[in-house]
């Protein structure tokens, strides 16, 4: 895997498809995040047709076409909107705007897939939960950390078959590469990305409930920081947070940009989920001195010490059942309790955080 930002990480897997050539035709609106086409990668191969884009920015939308033939791009998002065929929206738009383009979609009947964060605030999150409750219709969230890498999937399966008997603790790490010098604006500032632990804390407690099967938690506490990029002072570069669900599991995470470029990919995420009866090591994206790919998997319990090489032989079944659940009316991929109450933890981790005041200190050097 190359050393990019993970902006433009996009996973593929096996084409897996639960529909018909026509069944269910889907849209791009806002390609602000490279996310965008992981989602897409997502739809398509579970059968889902992609038949047209909008981005306010033209060169945008043309660089995706290049990479899906055949879409064709809009001449606005009302085009898209007033388009009775199309069933679904994916956006990948500034975080703060995610949420108005999605009651927009469901407003128009469609349902709606949205990269993470896919609120930026609790008053965005209780009018999309408000609306869904009000049209029947699905607002799926991109938590990719978790439905887009194969050994964390599969980690949720041994969970489910008691391979670590119950789950009381969970650690997650979600380190990224900055490459400051290429982003937006907009990555820069906090009303627009949300803060640290809402953006790239999305990911870490939306695991954290899934694999302690919670239905809620609390947020003990939380803090963040801008240790490193002092030329941008609204930035926050780092952030932790500890919370406890309400079934008793715990959970710590740490999220920051300070992978460094000596890495071989973008970020070393990993989740240790710890069970009574042993626990599950997940590297992602990367065995560090090992091996440069990814999907690892460790488990430990009763029985011994196995390692697992996940690539290729999991599948994503997350897509699938989400277009089968839009079709269906059913909950098999996310209910979406568990989509809304994950995106309202960690607005309330990242309103409740303490900022670290932090000064410039000398690094320390041998005496």
């Amino acid at each position: 895997m190359s050393k990019n930002d993970g902006m433009n990480y996009a996973p593929k897997g096996k084409v897996s498809k639960v529909v018909a050539e026509g069944e269910f035709i889907f849209a791009a609106v806002g390609l602000d995040h490279g996310h965008i086409y992981g989602m897409c990668n997502g739809l398509l191969e579970a059968g889902g047709e992609l038949v047209a884009v909008f981005d306010p920015d033209l060169k945008k939308a043309q660089a995706f076409i290049e990479k899906y033939p055949g879409v064709e791009i809009a001449a606005s998002e009302e085009e898209i909107l007033n388009n009775p065929a199309i069933q679904l929206i994916a956006s990948a738009a500034i975080p703060a705007n995610r949420c108005e383009i999605g009651l927009k979609a469901l407003d128009h009947g469609k349902h709606y897939f949205v990269d993470k964060p896919a609120f930026t605030t609790l008053e965005q999150v209780e009018k999309a939960r408000k609306k869904t409750e009000e049209t029947g219709l699905k607002w799926g969230i991109y938590y990719s950390e978790r439905l887009h890498v194969e050994s964390a999937i599969f980690a949720g399966q041994l969970v489910e078959q008691g391979a670590i008997g119950r789950v009381i603790q969970v650690m997650g790490t979600g380190p990224h590469r900055a490459n400051a010098k290429s982003r937006p604006d907009w990555f820069f500032d906090p009303e627009a990305y949300g803060g640290i632990l809402c953006d790239i804390g999305s990911h870490q407690i939306e695991q954290f409930l899934h694999y302690t099967g919670a239905k809620d938690a609390k947020v003990l506490h939380s803090k963040v920081a801008n240790y490193n990029f002092k030329e941008y002072p609204k930035f926050q570069d780092y952030g932790d947070a500890t919370l406890v669900a309400d079934n008793g599991a715990t959970f710590y995470f740490r999220v920051d940009w300070f992978t460094p470029d000596g890495l071989g990919t973008w970020g070393d995420g990993r989740v240790t989920i710890l069970g009574t009866e042993g626990y599950i090591e997940v590297r992602k994206y990367i065995d560090i001195g090992r091996d440069s790919a990814g999907d690892h998997l460790y488990l430990v319990n009763q029985e011994g010490e196995k390692h697992f090489e996940c690539t290729g032989k999991i599948g994503y079944p997350f897509f699938g059942e989400f277009i089968l659940d839009c079709l269906n009316g059913t909950e098999n991929a996310m209910t979406q309790d568990h989509a809304f109450k994950a995106a309202a933890l960690c607005i309330e981790a990242q309103n409740q955080a303490i900022f670290v005041e932090t000064a410039e200190t000398p690094v320390p050097t041998k005496s």
